[in-house]
């Protein structure tokens, strides 16, 4: 579909705030400079018109709840007359497709409810008392690195996530494709199947689905043709790991995808992927834009090492964990079988140690944590696991695999992979040789390297639950006219998220945090930096 305006779209001036291409500063009630970001859209009339609360019925602002839930409710007000410059805001093409009800106004969502474009989840949910209170420094951001310099800004609030009363596309004329790029992580096809699911929900024929085939490349090359998604074909997928659709790993080339998202007549593309694969779905948006294709472009982000900014966890990370901790349990096993038993445990997270630190921390059983965001020395840990021998006479070490790499000759030097992600000497036989060098034979050094084991398998239940609503999700933000927007958990509930927000860094595990201070207090672990 080509853009063009709808004749009922406003054209006016850039404070018009569905316009897709005027760009207006967010700024922080607090007083800080904010992220540039597209504007929102202010709900259509329709919205307003259908369902909408009485002016009479609460004060705006005022907190209700009830036996299911709690929070506060905004009335109806002038325009301009709340702060909508201190949401978060979304990208959208509402001004080149015609509105209209969504097929779920007949049984008013089967009695749920709809969610409107003024819903509001709020992205800073502590108040500190003062600068001195554990995380205050980045108060109304969100870190990169666990210093001030790696600090950025947003605004108060976030869009939430879930079905409108008012879409922006006919169901019957919808045109889908979701491809799934990056690395495996448990979880990717329950993902697809629920996408499948909720487009076919809102009456999107089955014959207008498209599963794209290894990656973006297999939006045009020929060796990997997309096949068409039915609800038939993804029943029971989530019952396995790993991709149905399959998988790779960069090198996409971006306009010739949106030359066959044209060709095809898409209007709806759904990309899950970790920050390579939103990077491409922001980069595909921009592509459209600028070819005039007129596609609703939403991510899902997936990361085994839970590395997406803002978001409260990635879908399959919680796996991941529950995965690592069998091999942590298996090296207590073997190094408390043994005189100065020492277990070496190497896991993922090239960049984030959050699996390393939230495997240590829920199986109990690791003496040593070392993640890429703490320096460590090996002569201090050599000594530091001798202190545990005297004590307990064994030690288990769990330890990142991107930890340590400045201690590595090939540190630094390996380049990255397709997707732009480092690529890693190995720490976990550097640290085993070394402690064998160390001890001298004293010590029983067992190492295990449970490596891709931990992200192929299928979801936890909590993993399943969680994918089923990002899949939900996902669609109800396409079908709402969103586009450059993913979907994610943050502070407990759903939002929408503009991809270039989330896209900037790799979020990773605050030194001076809550959590790796929780681990460190509960398994006594130094700093031997």
């Amino acid at each position: 579909m080509r853009l063009q305006r709808h004749a009922a779209a406003g054209l006016g001036a850039t404070k018009h705030r569905d316009t897709l291409t005027a760009r207006l500063p967010c700024q922080s009630t607090r007083g800080r400079a904010a992220l540039q970001v597209a504007c929102v859209a202010t709900p259509h009339s329709a919205d307003s018109q259908k369902g909408a609360p009485k002016a009479t019925a609460t004060p705006s602002g005022q907190y209700v709840s009830s036996p299911y839930g709690a929070g506060r409710v905004l009335t109806p007000s002038p325009p301009g007359s709340i702060d909508d410059d201190d949401v978060l805001e979304l990208k959208n093409l509402r001004n080149y497709l015609v509105p209209r009800d969504s097929p779920f106004i007949v049984d008013n969502n089967q009695g749920g409810g709809f969610v409107g474009d003024r819903d509001r989840i709020r992205l800073h949910t502590v108040e500190f008392e003062s600068t001195e209170s554990a995380g205050s420094f980045c108060a109304d951001g969100v870190l990169t690195n666990g210093d001030e310099d790696s600090c950025i800004l947003l605004p108060e609030w976030a869009i939430r996530c879930g079905p409108r009363k008012t879409i922006y596309f006919d169901p019957q004329q919808v045109s889908a494709a979701v491809v799934t790029c990056g690395g495996l992580c448990p979880g990717l096809n329950d993902v697809v199947q629920n996408i499948v699911y909720t487009l076919t929900d809102y009456g999107v024929p089955e014959d207008n689905i498209l599963g794209i085939r290894y990656g973006l490349r297999g939006f045009y090359e020929r060796d990997a043709k997309p096949i068409t998604l039915t609800r038939k074909y993804v029943d029971g997928i989530h019952l396995k790991g790993g991709t149905m659709l399959g998988t790779s790993r960069g090198g996409a080339n971006v306009k010739e995808i949106v030359r066959r998202i044209d060709l095809w007549g898409l209007n709806m593309v759904f990309v899950v992927g970790g920050n390579g694969g939103n990077a491409a779905a922001n980069a595909i948006s921009e592509e459209c834009e600028a070819q005039g294709v007129c596609c609703s472009v939403v991510g899902v982000p997936k990361s085994i090492d839970n590395d997406i900014l803002i978001i409260d966890k990635c879908f399959g990370f919680e796996t991941a964990v529950q995965e690592a901790q069998r091999a942590l349990l298996a090296a207590k096993v073997e190094a408390g079988s043994a005189r100065n038993g020492l277990g070496v445990v190497k896991l993922m997270g090239r960049q984030s140690g959050f699996i390393a630190m939230q495997a240590a921390m829920a199986s109990g059983v690791a003496d040593v944590c070392l993640i890429p965001e703490i320096p460590f020395r090996m002569d201090k840990l050599c000594e530091h696991v001798e202190s545990i021998f005297e004590k307990q006479g064994h030690c288990v070490v769990c330890v990142a695999e991107g930890a340590g790499q400045d201690l590595l000759t090939a540190g630094g030097t390996g380049g990255t992979d397709a997707s732009g992600n480092p690529i890693l000497a190995d720490i976990g036989i550097f640290m085993r040789n070394e402690f064998k060098k160390h001890f001298k034979g004293e010590a029983d050094i067992k190492y295990i390297d449970p490596s891709y084991m931990i992200r192929s398998v299928p979801t936890t239940s909590n993993d399943r639950i969680y994918c089923k609503v990002l899949g939900q999700g996902a669609v109800h933000g396409a079908f709402a006219g969103f586009t450059d927007v993913t979907v994610g958990l943050v502070n407990t509930h759903y939002v929408y998220l503009p991809i270039p927000t989330i896209i900037q860094a790799a979020r990773k595990v605050n030194p001076k945090g809550r959590r790796w201070n929780r681990l460190i207090t509960a398994i006594r672990q130094p700093d031997m930096a």
